[in-house]
């Protein structure tokens, strides 16, 4: 049983810290946080005592979001973290401005002891917190004050003390072992999606962006990074064995963003072709494997910088390898933390398909310093776009810088087979869910969001073309930089760019589970060829039917074998079904759609167009990403358990020109090695969903 509690804490008798920055605690700070911790134990005993009384459970609040009334404008943070006993003490300054008059701030606080907190108006008098009010469940503290805090701009100061916990998130220890054999901790940051909360008091939403002057207090045999580049760095006057390092204040930018290192690290360093100073940092010892990600960055940065038609506005990136974290990578502005598989490259050991992982990864962080960092979604419920947008561009970026790798096969093997399978699941859901409270991102955002995201918004790109796609995310990054934006601001610019029904198109893809499979059908006409076209649900216990059944507004591509990397025709199937005719195709000719397998369905061809199709599968005409989503449309149809013997049989009698074995030994090949499987579990191969994602 969980019960909410309200713990409020009189705080009229502490004293304040009156230093520039966190020194040692004086006796009344830690006696004040001790009598805090009684005080919360207290009220725990006293709430628990009235829940037995009265046998009633409270139910849960809904949640509710910050209040409006009083916002940031600057953080100015200073943190001392103690690598020994894992505790961290702190002191905020923050600039705030009062929208109406109120005698409370509200902000998100968690696994914090707040010391002392007061405000003080421009040209005011500084006015002390009687009071902390702490609400568990929402992660929030209530500061009251005495007299009512009046419209306009004032500094809101706090002394706040923490620890360095365990858990990999908030501001916690990573356990690292030196070249000697010694076990130390370095303090690492992994604030998204709510989780900068435990390291400073703050307005933790994505929405209330502002700016930051980040100051660390450290051993000053310890590296000490942040999101901009150190501006000072000077011997902390309290103590010879520790510095003082202070950063160059960031861009207007979101709480869940910011990221402090503090620990022993070697690095190597470049500059991108656009001026833009790159380090990799990785353990003690192994700046060697740090140098194929530099490569990879140095690289990334000036393709962003061209395809969106904006430079990349910090003066460095830094990407860290860490010992102890959960996520593959976080794109922390201008800090990017990793985990070391995602990283390092130890050039006498790694496989070329590690290269390929690590590419793909600083791709896809590197790509979100434009799109999350500089544009942020303004709530979690859009979080499939920033997500699913990288996971697509990442693999344009490669594409483009190391063409070598083939990706785009490996695009369609990996993430979009393995949004397929799960998406014709009864369990699946749709791409964009409604996120109420917090809590709730991790549980909603997983592979569907993720690979699913990515293959719709790949269909998307394909659809609109590449000039009026750049078009439109140009204008996009360019009216939202700094600020926050939906999805349907995105939708409104691409369609302004390509002047077609984007936000219809997309929506039928993205509010609606499942996808369609596209059936069709030729005939013979003089020189032409008209195809019969029609879409059903796709699931994987058999064809979704009846008048309940959902429809998409499909783009569709289509080549012939007049030039198999050509598409001859587009169209968009708005309706159940379709007649379309495809002008100059002679009967000796074969069809294929969906070429470069780029359209999120399935295509089941007739019998005829399946056998015309096959000598471009035996003469090698088809581009592999054809061939492979061929077999893989083929292979799905064995899946379904309705009419599946009639189904195998058909298949069996068409491909009875080639080597059936060899043909279904490909798709067995492809469907390891991407780690797929049809109920969706990953094999924990470096493709492999549950090894990498979330980033």
């Amino acid at each position: 049983m969980f019960l909410l509690l309200s713990r409020t804490v009189s705080l009229s008798v502490v004293h304040r810290v009156t230093c520039s920055c966190p020194s040692t605690p004086s006796k009344a700070i830690l006696v004040s946080s001790v009598l805090i911790k009684l005080a919360r134990k207290i009220c725990v005993s006293h709430s628990s005592a009235s829940g037995q009384n009265t046998g009633t459970m409270p139910e849960r609040r809904p949640f509710v979001r910050l209040p409006t009334d009083v916002y940031p404008v600057n953080y100015g943070l200073c943190l001392k973290p103690d690598l020994i006993d894992f505790t961290f003490e702190g002191k905020l300054e923050a600039l705030v401005e009062v929208t109406q008059s109120t005698n409370q701030i509200v902000m998100n606080c968690a696994d914090i002891d707040i010391i002392t907190a007061s405000f003080a108006p421009e040209g005011g008098d500084e006015i002390n917190a009687t009071g902390f009010n702490y609400q568990n469940e929402d992660e929030k503290v209530t500061l009251s004050f005495p007299t009512a805090l009046q419209k306009g701009s004032g500094m809101l100061k706090i002394d706040f003390v923490g620890e360095l916990n365990d858990k990999m998130k908030g501001f916690y220890r990573s356990k690292y072992t030196t070249p000697a054999g010694e076990v130390r901790y370095a303090a690492v940051t992994q604030f998204e999606a709510t989780d900068a909360r435990r390291a400073f008091p703050c307005w933790d939403e994505p929405a209330i962006k502002a700016t930051f002057d980040i100051t660390l207090i450290v051993p000053k045999d310890r590296v000490a990074l942040s999101n901009m580049n150190v501006i000072d760095k000077k011997p902390y006057p309290e103590d010879e064995n520790l510095v003082e390092v202070k950063f160059a204040p960031t861009p207007i930018m979101s709480t869940y963003l910011v990221a402090f290192v503090i620990g022993e690290y070697h690095h190597v360093e470049s500059q991108s072709s656009d001026g833009v100073t790159v380090r990799v940092y990785t353990p003690v010892g192994k700046a060697e494997q740090g140098k194929f990600a530099l490569e990879v960055a140095t690289k990334t940065l000036p393709f962003y910088k061209d395809y969106f038609s904006v430079p990349y506005p910090l003066p460095k990136i830094d990407l860290i390898a860490i010992a102890d974290f959960a996520a593959g990578a976080m794109e922390n502005w201008g800090l990017v933390t990793y985990r070391e598989t995602a990283l390092l490259i130890d050039p006498k050991n790694s496989c070329s398909s590690s290269k390929q992982w690590v590419a793909l990864v600083v791709g896809h962080e590197l790509a979100h310093q434009w799109f999350g960092n500089l544009v942020t979604m303004e709530w979690w419920t859009h979080l499939w776009l920033n997500e699913g947008f990288a996971s697509w561009i990442e693999y344009l970026c490669v594409d483009h810088c190391f063409p070598e790798y083939d990706i785009w096969t490996q695009f369609v093997s990996a993430d979009y087979t393995r949004a397929l399978d799960l998406d014709a699941l009864d369990s699946s859901h749709p791409i964009e869910v409604d996120v109420g409270h917090p809590s709730e991102v991790d549980e909603i955002f997983d592979a569907i969001s993720y690979s699913k995201g990515a293959s719709v918004i790949r269909m998307l790109h394909n659809y609109i073309g590449d000039e009026d796609f750049r078009k439109g995310m140009n204008a996009y990054l360019l009216k939202f930089q700094h600020k926050n934006a939906s999805t349907e601001d995105l939708w409104s610019c691409l369609e302004q760019a390509s002047g077609k029904p984007i936000a219809a198109v997309m929506g039928s893809w993205t509010k609606q589970m499942g996808f369609p499979i596209i059936a069709v059908d030729e005939e013979q006409v003089s020189d032409d060829r008209v195809l019969k076209i029609s879409q059903k649900k796709f699931c994987a216990s058999g064809l979704h039917d009846g008048e309940d059944c959902p429809s998409w507004m499909v783009p569709i591509s289509i080549c012939t074998s007049n030039d198999p990397t050509c598409t001859k025709l587009k169209l968009l199937l708005e309706k159940p079904e379709t007649s379309v005719t495809v002008r100059g195709v002679g009967p000796d000719q074969w069809i294929k759609v969906n070429p470069g397998t780029v359209g999120f369905y399935r295509i089941q061809y007739s019998s005829s167009m399946l056998k015309n199709v096959l000598p471009g599968i035996r003469d090698l005409s088809l581009q592999p990403v054809d061939r492979l989503g061929l077999q893989n449309d083929l292979f799905s149809l064995l899946h379904k358990q309705a009419d599946m013997q009639e189904e195998k049989n058909r298949i069996e009698r068409v491909l009875g020109a080639i080597p059936a074995p060899e043909l279904i030994q490909k798709v067995l090949c492809f469907r390891r090695c991407s780690g797929s499987s049809w109920d969706g579990r990953g094999c924990g191969s470096p493709g492999c969903w549950s090894s990498h994602h979330r980033f």
